[in-house]
């Protein structure tokens, strides 16, 4: 916090500093035990009527009265991470979506429309890098209306927590009443040392989702559309454990997807009752020399914010969070559903 001269805290920010990094005390709302201040730090993405709102790094938003700031400055931008591949919000964003093309897309300015029949959210989401071309309630009517004519909900995927993020754009959603239903995150590692963690010995690649693959595979009934989605990306590959049952039986499954420098891990099951024998680990490692064969370094991967046991693991193989992601519904269907 800033101390003026005299050592009293001071508050030093101001409504043109809004879209910067900031780091506010408050003090604590009445009835906190023992807490008479509370800290926040993120990105100031509005200061209107009295209200600071500040969006942290997880993408949750905190409204902070003026009359309660005791103290608060400018603060730089999070530090790059000491371990891992460097890479920027934008490349880690059209990488993915590289690895998982929707069916039919269209333009509107920078921004990317995407459909697959509503087969995941990612596949069926818009993909905000840069400026639509039009003021944004514009643009929003626009994406409800591309969607609406294809029968799906609109959504808008956007990222927190890193340089060039959008937390601003999560604001403004929030503040149109856009529902945040999904909150992940994006892991990025090293690859060799992925590749190194076991023999991989009964792995089986193929460039195909076949019926044995699908067979684990947690979306049950996969359409034509499901697997055009699945099989897109510029070098994809699946990898499956066969089970001890005979044809059929399958003990795990994995897919990546290797574009350039980066390979992608995803679909990464194991059978319930095959679970704690290593193999997820062997199916990455398996994954992992495949990319490192066709000249990928690095690797990331999403993870849900309550999967512990998956977090455990990929903490344990060398990743660590890059940003987290959103994907937020349009008003009216997301109150339609309730």
């Amino acid at each position: 916090m800033e101390f003026s001269a005299a050592g009293r805290l001071e508050v030093r920010i101001t409504t043109a500093d809004v879209g910067k990094r900031v780091s506010v005390r408050r003090l604590s709302e009445a009835g906190v035990a023992g807490e008479k201040f509370t800290d926040t730090v993120g990105v100031l993405t509005s200061w209107t009527d009295g209200v600071l709102l500040i969006t942290r790094k997880s993408g949750e938003s905190v409204r902070v009265a003026e009359s309660a700031l005791v103290a608060g400055k400018v603060v730089p931008p999070a530090p790059a991470r000491r371990r891992g591949p460097a890479a920027s919000y934008e490349e880690l964003a059209r990488v993915a979506a590289r690895s998982w093309r929707p069916v039919e897309s269209e333009r509107l300015g920078e921004w990317e429309l995407r459909a697959a029949g509503g087969f995941t959210r990612r596949a069926n989401s818009v993909l905000p890098l840069g400026d639509p071309g039009l003021p944004l309630d514009e643009a929003l009517t626009a994406v409800r209306r591309w969607y609406g004519g294809r029968g799906l909900p609109a959504y808008v995927q956007t990222a927190t927590g890193a340089a060039g993020t959008q937390e601003s754009l999560c604001a403004e959603l929030e503040r149109r009443g856009w529902v945040r239903e999904v909150t992940a995150e994006v892991w990025t590692g090293p690859l060799a040392p992925v590749a190194d963690l076991a023999e991989g010995t009964g792995v089986v690649l193929s460039r195909e989702a076949d019926e044995t693959w699908l067979a684990r595979y947690q979306r049950k009934g996969v359409s034509e559309v499901a697997l055009r989605v699945l099989e897109s990306g510029p070098s994809v590959w699946f990898a499956t454990v066969p089970g001890a049952d005979g044809p059929g039986d399958v003990a795990a499954i994995g897919r990546c997807v290797v574009d350039g420098r980066w390979a992608s891990f995803a679909a990464v099951e194991v059978d319930p009752t095959q679970r704690r024998r290593g193999l997820a680990t062997a199916v990455l490692a398996a994954l992992a020399r495949r990319a490192l064969a066709e000249g990928a370094s690095a690797a990331w991967l999403q993870v849900e914010t309550d999967n512990a046991g998956a977090r455990a693991l990929y903490a344990g193989m060398g990743f660590a969070p890059h940003h987290a992601y959103h994907h937020y519904r349009e008003p009216e269907a997301a109150e339609a559903d309730r």
